[in-house]
């Protein structure tokens, strides 16, 4: 390396480049994960057969692999450039269930952890938040107890997932990593009833809360308090206890849109419900839950009534008989807040169940002593989610988790901000909150030169009429053949475009950015990485934003040539040098005189 100052223009030019070039940026798919899987990475292995690596790769980031191939909300496929550019994304939640189930053995999971700190954690729910939140704080050498209301783990991902969707012994495989790396995990112990929150405070160096909102929320229309109407999250837990529902009738309408709405409508099959009918606001176009359940309780025979809200549930000797379902205008005011018009249409439905999937609410197990938002969550600083009670902190669904991606990535942040605590930093010390949650990528290419549309793949079903009257898991997965298929359909997506044409580049990073970095930084350059550039313009020419890396080459060659007395600092050019001043010397030109005419 060479100290020495360069001209300012030619600083400008590389940080423009450092600033902008998107050759570190993540895929979109990364990016939106919540805990930034590298997806690009583990379907690329997959597409090869190396499923023991690609596994590594997921097992990086996340302890369920298996859980989250089957009920994942896979906001990476949402964000997936082929869902974008034609509508059938990668199915990455397909691929990274088959490669958990091909190799995934316990005696190769990391059970490393550090040196014991000494430090005390008390974490509240065993669900995906209260775990990945443990896991973290282990793998450091704190001593970390997790208390678990319930007498299994999962939190309301078990209880409220049906069992046809996520098997429980993969619930049971998955989360005995927990145990497995040192984790004290003791169940039937609700807190402010067996032991009280002030109590945790006092025991332990540090308190998080992430025990999940186990309320229903029941709309109080006309005749809500009829018999024969339930909330969700009653009618789920109940079915994932006995596979049964005794108080529930033969006649089952659910209100709701999303995904919990059709657990509940398919589980009122299994439990052996005549007819199943659903209604929201949101049309059938726009419903929240994902295709893949719409699709499926569709072919279970679901009658769907999108579009219409609940107006009334009738009732005779206080007993649910029907419902009474308003067509929707729209949901919405000018302004885009939730104000639902109706029109004057109405149709009445005979039934005698009503099952509100509207929305849960987190039970206060503080008693009083943190202040409450809507639907009970808790009111936290939302980068660091440390509460008004200094050492205790909010994760999941009590700080507002909606899916359990979310959840996990919500419960490292907790355990991140525990880290600074117990280092007597601040809890927003050397942190990237984009890296701690989702964000949007700044990658913007061109899609592959002969990219086509692909069908996307999917696994095989059992017939629907058989499955909707048992709890036996529905989707087979993929095979063999098919994900090699499937993963081959991801675009792997990066922009390195330059770097693919330019191999003197490769010799010193990875992209622009990293090339110019130490330069911008520290004002040095490798004097052989300019003189290494053949001046032919390709990496500009490829580059989808035209960065002018010749210029940057050239004109450091100029400035080191003007900063070493006219002479090239490369130790290889002496020769040249050499070359050049003997063979423009007197002893070897030979000089002619002009013969006159």
């Amino acid at each position: 390396m060479q100290n020495l100052i360069f001209n300012q223009k030619l600083y400008d030019t590389a940080q423009h480049v450092v600033d902008g070039c998107m050759g570190d940026a993540a895929p979109a798919c990364e990016a939106a994960c919540p805990m930034h899987t590298n997806v690009k990475q583990y379907v690329k292995q997959a597409a090869q057969g190396e499923y023991q690596a690609a596994l590594d790769t997921i097992r990086n980031k996340l302890f369920l692999p298996q859980t989250l191939g089957r009920i994942c909300a896979h906001p990476c496929e949402a964000a997936c450039r082929r869902n974008s550019e034609f509508g059938q994304p990668i199915s990455v939640a397909g691929v990274k269930r088959f490669v958990a189930e091909q190799v995934d053995k316990k005696e190769n999971w990391d059970l490393t952890v550090g040196q014991p700190t000494g430090k005390r954690v008390v974490i509240v729910g065993a669900g995906p938040a209260g775990a990945q939140a443990a896991i973290e704080l282990r793998r450091q050498g704190h001593a970390v107890t997790l208390l678990e209301k319930l007498n299994v783990y999962g939190g309301m991902m078990r209880v409220g997932i049906p069992e046809y969707r996520l098997p429980r012994d993969v619930i049971d495989f998955e989360f005995s990593y927990l145990e497995m790396l040192g984790v004290e995990v003791r169940f039937g112990v609700e807190v402010g009833k067996d032991i009280r929150f002030a109590e945790l405070r006092e025991q332990y160096d540090a308190v998080i809360l992430a025990h999940g909102a186990h309320i229903g929320s029941i709309i109080p229309l006309p005749g809500h308090q009829s018999q024969g109407v339930f909330s969700a999250v009653e009618y789920l837990k109940e079915i994932s206890e006995t596979h049964a529902f005794p108080k529930a009738g033969q006649r089952v309408m659910v209100i709701g849109g999303g995904d919990v709405a059709m657990d509940c409508a398919r589980s009122s099959w299994r439990i052996g419900a005549d007819e199943v009918h659903q209604c929201s606001l949101e049309s059938m176009e726009n419903l929240p839950a994902s295709q893949i359940e719409i699709e499926e309780s569709l072919e279970e025979d679901v009658s769907f009534n999108a579009g219409w809200g609940p107006k009334e549930i009738l009732s005779q000797d206080g007993k649910v008989t029907g419902i009474v379902l308003q067509k929707v205008a729209s949901i919405l005011d000018a302004e885009g807040n939730f104000a639902p018009t109706y029109t004057e249409e109405t149709r009445t439905i005979d039934v005698d169940t009503v099952i509100f999937a509207t929305g849960q609410v987190v039970a206060d197990i503080t008693d009083g002593e943190l202040e409450q938002g809507r639907g009970g969550r808790y009111i936290v600083d939302n980068e660091t989610l440390a509460t008004s009670a200094p050492g205790v902190y909010v994760a999941g669904d009590a700080s507002g988790a909606n899916i359990v991606i979310q959840a996990m990535a919500l419960g490292r942040k907790a355990a991140l901000s525990i880290e600074r605590q117990f280092a007597n930093k601040a809890l927003t010390d050397d942190r990237d909150f984009t890296q701690e949650y989702s964000y949007t990528s700044r990658l913007d290419v061109p899609l592959p030169e002969g990219s086509t549309d692909q069908p996307r793949l999917h696994g095989k079903l059992r017939d629907a009429q058989e499955r909707k009257r048992d709890f036996k898991q529905v989707d087979f997965g993929f095979t063999a053949e098919q994900i090699k298929q499937e993963s081959n359909r991801c675009f792997q997506c990066e922009c390195k475009l330059c770097m693919k044409e330019c191999i003197m580049m490769n010799d010193f990073g990875d992209c622009p950015k990293t090339l110019f970095s130490d330069f911008t930084e520290n004002k040095t350059m490798d004097p052989l990485l300019a003189y290494s550039c053949n001046a032919c313009d390709q990496c500009t020419i490829a580059c989808p934003k035209d960065y002018p890396m010749k210029e940057i080459f050239l004109g450091a060659r100029a400035d080191f040539v003007n900063a070493n007395g006219g002479k090239s600092p490369m130790p290889g050019h002496k020769a040249i040098y050499m070359h050049q001043k003997l063979g423009f010397s007197k002893l070897f030109t030979m000089a002619k005189k002009s013969v006159g005419r």
